[in-house]
């Protein structure tokens, strides 16, 4: 049995004070026994892709081992013995960008990086002016605590990404998340686009017979240009590998939200169940190479 913790929080204009809150979440989890931690997306600043403006460029860093960010999340794991999940904007040259998740393991140990491989352009949502497509495949990461895929936001609505991060051997998938509707949308449409987007995931969990966890962050963010902005709406949640969800935030206010998990539940579900691998029809699957069978 292990604890995960996800970190779903209100983000404001200073990165300072949005790392040092998110830090304080992790404190605060490993306190009460968390044995993974996992933040929202790029949860250092505002969702900034709200409109297209060069000069977000300058919230990017470069992530590699024993840089920036990277080793102060890694002096953090090792100090309290967490894994830590976390996304952050990459710079990886002048000119090309990543959404990028880190994992360090409890021993601060730097286990490598997943770039964000589905870019969504729509409006406030206008990520491939910022982001290049990930280039690194569905990762999975070996952590002392359990073996980890990662996704990040846009990721979620694929089936083929969660397919392959449980092929990879996840027991785990993790997917930090900044998503939410316009405070001036029809609530009636965008409750049925939230219970959609907590169902795909659900599924997700079901059909690879694993634990499934995603992190949103929560509130209301003013868009720079148009005067409307981005109600996120939170709900951070985990699913087990039958997809009953074990654990939710709320909606409204941010939340550490704690889950209890046993591992040995995936097991025990695959085992149980042909259908993630054993019966799965590899010679039939040609066409998901292709973009649309005409």
């Amino acid at each position: 049995m292990i604890k995960l913790a996800l970190i779903q929080m209100t983000c404001g204009d200073d990165l300072g004070e949005n790392y040092d809150k998110a830090v304080g979440y992790i404190r605060k989890a490993a306190g009460q026994g968390a044995h993974i931690v996992c933040t929202q997306e790029l949860f250092k600043s505002r969702y900034f892709c709200q409109t297209e403006d060069s000069a977000n460029f300058d919230l990017a860093e470069e992530i590699a081992d024993g840089s920036g960010t990277v080793a102060q999340l890694s002096d953090l794991a090792a100090e309290l013995s967490v894994v830590i999940v976390a996304s952050l904007f990459e710079k990886r040259a002048v000119g090309l960008y990543h959404n990028t998740a880190v994992v360090l393991d409890a021993d601060g140990s730097y286990l490598g990086k997943y770039r964000k491989m589905h870019i969504p352009d729509d409006p406030l949502y206008y990520e491939k002016f910022y982001f290049a497509p990930g280039d690194l495949g569905y990762k999975v990461f070996r952590t002392r605590y359990a073996d980890i895929g990662v996704l990040i936001c846009w990721d979620q609505w694929f089936p083929e990404a969660s397919r392959l991060a449980a092929m990879g051997g996840a027991e785990l998938i993790l997917i930090p998340t900044a998503i939410g509707h316009s405070a001036f949308e029809d609530q009636a449409k965008a409750a049925a686009y939230r219970d959609g987007w907590q169902i795909v995931q659900r599924g997700h969990a079901v059909a690879n017979a694993c634990f499934l966890a995603a992190v949103n962050r929560v509130g209301f963010e003013e868009s720079p240009e148009s005067g409307v902005g981005i109600d996120f709406w939170g709900r951070s949640f985990v699913a087990d590998p039958n997809g009953q969800i074990v654990e939710q935030a709320a909606g409204d206010r941010e939340e550490l939200l704690i889950c209890s998990i046993d591992l040995s539940h995936v097991e025990e579900v695959r085992k149980g169940s042909s259908f993630p691998f054993r019966d799965r029809r590899v010679d039939s699957y040609s066409g998901l190479t292709k973009l649309y069978l005409d």
